[in-house]
């Protein structure tokens, strides 16, 4: 059983089912960044782990054509955790929000035997807001720049390696200039957090359609999960735009599949681990 989807479909509504909720104007994210789920103890500095933290709810809010303004904070923090270490935390959360203009307006702290972070995000339309659900028959699907750092990182430290600084399972590098600057060319979108393969069999479940690959793509491509890059859909008619707006930001864009009816079906796990 997918214990995801069936825990979704508990609390189905109109609302769910995108990477946030639009309500009006406002759209609303959450997520939970959790020790031993999404990372071990001694893989991350806790900088980094605030800093993550806050930018996989951004990337959220970023590809429905919102930008993020307000954030509200759950920490679950361990008991031996000293002064020092709550500053090292809060300053990769302040780092992140400072980047994004975005401000923390409350929270709530409880103690625990593990670091658990949970994060509210409140965000604004900025045009048109983009879904999963409209991917049109004939459109060409891309994703931004490169997928499979994630993934190699995440083996290299399950083996007892290190990971450099700037490693993408670290440090998710948002294409937000580019997805505002197309938008409005762009018919579906959602982000790369369970990998390109099962995040394709959700956009089109959503969309009612299927999609044939133009493009070979490499495991590990298509299954690296927190990679945190944009997969969208647009008409062949935007393409020349598409690129010219992906040159003008410095973003890498794979063409690599077109929508087509039917259903796309993935043999991907479910999850990010």
């Amino acid at each position: 059983m997918d214990k995801e989807n069936f825990t979704i479909e508990c609390f189905g509504n109109a609302y769910i089912g995108d990477d946030a909720a639009v309500l009006g104007k406002q759209v609303f994210s959450k997520d939970i960044f959790a020790q031993n789920s999404h990372f071990k103890h001694g893989w991350l500095s806790l900088e980094e782990i605030g800093y993550k933290a806050m930018i996989v709810n951004f990337s959220d809010t970023i590809v429905m054509n919102a930008r993020p303004k307000f954030a509200l904070l759950g920490l679950s923090l361990p008991k031996n955790f000293l002064p020092q270490q709550i500053k090292e935390l809060s300053g990769g959360i302040n780092r992140a929000c400072e980047e994004f203009g975005v401000r923390i307006i409350g929270g709530d702290t409880i103690s625990s035997k593990i670091l658990n972070i949970s994060v509210s995000v409140i965000g604004e339309l900025n045009g048109k807001t983009v879904l999963r659900k409209n991917a049109k028959y004939g459109d060409l699907v891309a994703f931004t720049g490169e997928l499979g750092g994630s993934l190699k990182g995440l083996r290299t430290l399950l083996n007892g390696g290190r990971v450099a600084s700037n490693s993408r399972f670290k440090r998710p590098i948002l294409k937000d200039k580019f997805f505002y600057a197309a938008a409005s060319k762009i018919n579906a979108a959602m982000d790369v957090s369970d990998g390109l393969s099962a995040d394709l069999a959700k956009l089109c479940a959503q969309s009612r359609c299927g999609a044939k690959f133009s493009k070979r793509l490499s495991k590990r491509e298509l299954n690296s999960g927190e990679e945190y890059e944009i997969l969208f859909t647009f008409s062949p008619k935007n393409r020349a735009k598409i690129l010219s707006l992906a040159r003008k930001t410095r973003t890498k864009i794979t063409i690599f599949a077109k929508i087509t009816k039917g259903k796309f079906k993935s043999n991907a796990r479910n999850h990010h681990f």
